[in-house]
């Protein structure tokens, strides 16, 4: 019990450590990119992550068994929404690093590149990301003979090209969606790698299970000290 209650502790501290993460996050941002801001619900899910270990600490110390398997439910749910938050605002961050130093680092160049041709995307919430990059800024005054235009990795293939036109890209960010999306991927690799994980959700769970195995043997644990305490 004593050892349940101190990895209780310990995971309470480790909520506030996501909650602690999730606001410096928050605060380093000068704009926001999603319509949701992962920061925000980071600093969410850490708080109600703290309140569900605050139960299953009462739930030990008064031994309630409903309570514990209650506990033990949300617990291993919060720490799935947490996985998968925190791994796209990584994947959101380093995406965009790579636009904003695309030119400056050849194999984030590469890497990036690979990227958008492997999940078929451009920029991280659409094209216009693009426009961060100093060549590719699409403001008046930017001398850059790339201005407004997007890498050739995020344009579709032309069935029976040879010969790969990296120009095919310029003047892209200057078009509405619509006329956009005739030549280049329509969907940002925000959307891309929701879909991805969608498509490969049996990969993602066992992942994730293994993961979160040990906080569901810790709780099924104290289940059943408590039920042969009974």
């Amino acid at each position: 019990l004593y050892a349940y209650l101190i990895f209780l502790v310990l995971f309470q501290v480790f909520s506030l450590l996501i909650v602690a993460i999730g606001v410096y996050a928050k605060v380093q941002k000068a704009t926001d990119t999603f319509l949701i801001d992962p920061a925000v619900i980071l600093i969410v899910v850490g708080v109600v992550m703290f309140f569900i270990t605050f139960c299953g600490c009462i739930g030990a110390l008064r031994e309630n068994i409903h309570l514990l398997k209650t506990f033990s439910f949300s617990l291993t749910l919060v720490f799935l929404t947490q996985l998968a938050i925190a791994v796209l605002d990584a994947l959101g961050k380093f995406v965009n690093k790579a636009i904003v130093h695309y030119r400056d680092d050849l194999d984030l160049q590469n890497l990036m590149d690979y990227i958008q041709r492997e999940f078929k995307c451009c920029g991280w919430n659409n094209y216009t990301d693009w426009s961060w990059n100093l060549y590719f800024n699409c403001t008046q005054g930017n001398p850059s003979s790339e201005r407004c235009a997007v890498p050739y990795s995020c344009c579709t293939p032309v069935p029976g090209e040879v010969v790969i036109n990296t120009m095919c890209g310029f003047g892209v960010q200057t078009q509405n969606y619509l006329e956009a999306t005739k030549s280049i991927y329509p969907v940002g690799c925000a959307d891309s790698a929701v879909l991805w994980i969608e498509s490969h959700l049996l990969l993602v769970g066992a992942l994730a299970l293994g993961l979160s195995l040990p906080q569901v043997t810790h709780a099924q644990g104290l289940h059943t000290e408590v039920e042969d305490c009974s």
